[in-house]
């Protein structure tokens, strides 16, 4: 008999119980975050949305390959908004999980405060590497990013070519478009990470001050010649607040349906989109997919000439909401689409539920698990409030509720601009209803009940 053969059946045992010792610790590792978000990305600007709205496209030839990759095999979420449109309350946002007026960002030249309580520090103390890539945007905020581990991130808006990066707080040169070298920093992390969980955000300075071809990489900057934007209903009527439109041509000149404008917009979008996929191919290549929670989404929405607008801030559909697709292949189901209300305020509380820790008590998010997994609580959300404070440009401060079907607005210092929509039947917001009439009474005694839920008092 060969001598090894009398340790054949304890061999197989031990190697059984090492299998199943695996399995176990396979299926309790905790999953890893990646939070890509684009600056002004509105929610439609994406191939799968266009591909969805159909002949009422307003750039239906415009691809996303991996944005459409992310839906196909993940969760998109339908009826996305930020709370607060503007970038920095946007971003503490979904940090905090908090409304701004509770987390103090209410506007973009605040510096987020150290001591913030973040799904970043929460997950950090339970042993996340946590690390943080490219724009930051908080006021002109340096030094290493508030509860990460490791930051590469530049000073307030930086710059499209050669930005330079604090890394870890130390002002660093680089070559290159601005988002080519976030996403590389990030690549390289995950590189040296894979091993230990991880939480990663990566900010992407597209497609923000979105004009002139000396903003893209030579790769992009002929992309879409000859192609054009469609207008929409809502791109002929000022906002209440504006001014009416003595000649719809006289809008060119501030760019707001200047067709150049919005290629160079949907460039810089195409250049986000080549980044996330390479970041995916990375997980693939490390075999990290499965394991690896994927969250892509925009700091705010934002204006092509709607309403004679061309930035955010105003509560109109196209400054609040925002795209939002995550894909976690080990739990939730592939090409599943959510329609039910979602806000910035519930990543933190969803990354904390998925990781199993309990969201911290300040946080006015909820966990969007269970709708992603189809089971969508019966006390889920079906209003939120949003608001804005005037900062800069023409938008006054107002306030508002978003229902699933309907939206009132409310501007404190001009009763007169008060604005009821009827979403479902005029989902452009041309109708203005009566301010007394039924459907503007029941949205304002919503909006009194969420501001009371959220400490609201401004």
């Amino acid at each position: 008999m060969n001598p090894s053969s009398r340790f054949h059946p304890l061999f197989s045992f031990v190697c059984a119980l090492l299998l199943l010792v695996s399995s176990a610790h396979a299926a309790d590792r905790k999953p890893n975050f990646i939070f890509v978000i684009a600056d002004d990305q509105r929610w439609d600007a994406m191939g799968v949305v266009q591909k969805e709205h159909g002949d009422k496209a307003r750039y239906a030839w415009f691809e996303t390959p991996n944005m459409d990759r992310l839906a196909a095999e993940g969760v998109r979420f339908r009826n996305a908004f930020i709370t607060h449109s503007i970038c920095s309350p946007g971003r503490a946002g979904f940090l905090t999980g908090q409304y701004t007026h509770k987390n103090g960002i209410m506007d973009n030249n605040t510096l987020f405060p150290v001591n913030s309580v973040t799904h970043a520090t929460l997950l950090r103390d339970a042993g996340y590497q946590t690390a943080y890539f490219g724009k930051w945007h908080m006021g002109p905020q340096k030094g290493q990013r508030p509860g990460f581990t490791y930051s590469a991130s530049f000073v307030g808006q930086g710059q499209y070519m050669d930005c330079p990066m604090e890394i870890n707080g130390t002002l660093t040169p680089t070559k290159g478009w601005v988002d080519d070298v976030s996403t590389d920093m990030a690549i390289d992390w995950v590189k040296k990470n894979a091993q230990k969980p991880f939480s990663l955000v990566l900010g992407f300075k597209s497609p923000h001050n979105k004009r002139g071809g000396e903003n893209l990489p030579a790769r992009l900057r002929h992309l879409y010649e000859g192609k054009k934007t469609q207008q929409t209903p809502n791109c002929a009527i000022p906002a209440v607040y504006g001014k009416p439109f003595a000649n719809p041509e006289k809008r060119q000149g501030r760019g707001l349906v200047d067709n150049a404008v919005h290629l160079d917009y949907l460039r810089h979008i195409k250049g986000i989109d080549e980044n996330l996929g390479r970041l995916l191919d990375t997980l693939d290549e490390l075999k990290l997919t499965e394991d690896t929670v994927v969250l892509y989404t925009s700091d705010n929405g934002f204006f092509l000439g709607e309403r004679g607008l061309g930035d955010k801030r105003a509560l109109y559909e196209e400054g609040i909401r925002i795209p939002f697709i995550a894909r976690y292949p080990k739990l939730f189901p592939k090409g599943k689409v959510v329609d039910q209300l979602v806000i910035n305020q519930d990543l933190a509380p969803t990354w904390l539920d998925l990781a199993g820790l309990p969201a911290h008590p300040g946080m006015q998010g909820r966990s969007f698990k269970p709708l992603a997994l189809g089971e969508a609580p019966k006390d889920w959300r079906t209003s939120f409030l949003c608001y804005y404070r005037k900062e800069l440009g023409d938008t006054p401060t107002c306030r508002g509720i978003r229902t699933e079907n309907a939206k009132l607005v409310i501007y404190p210092k001009h009763p007169e601009w008060t604005e009821v929509f009827d979403l479902k039947a005029d989902p452009y917001e041309l109708k203005n209803l009566p301010a007394d009439g039924p459907l503007a009474k029941e949205l304002a005694a919503e909006l009194e009940k969420q501001m009371k839920a959220v400490g609201f008092t401004q």
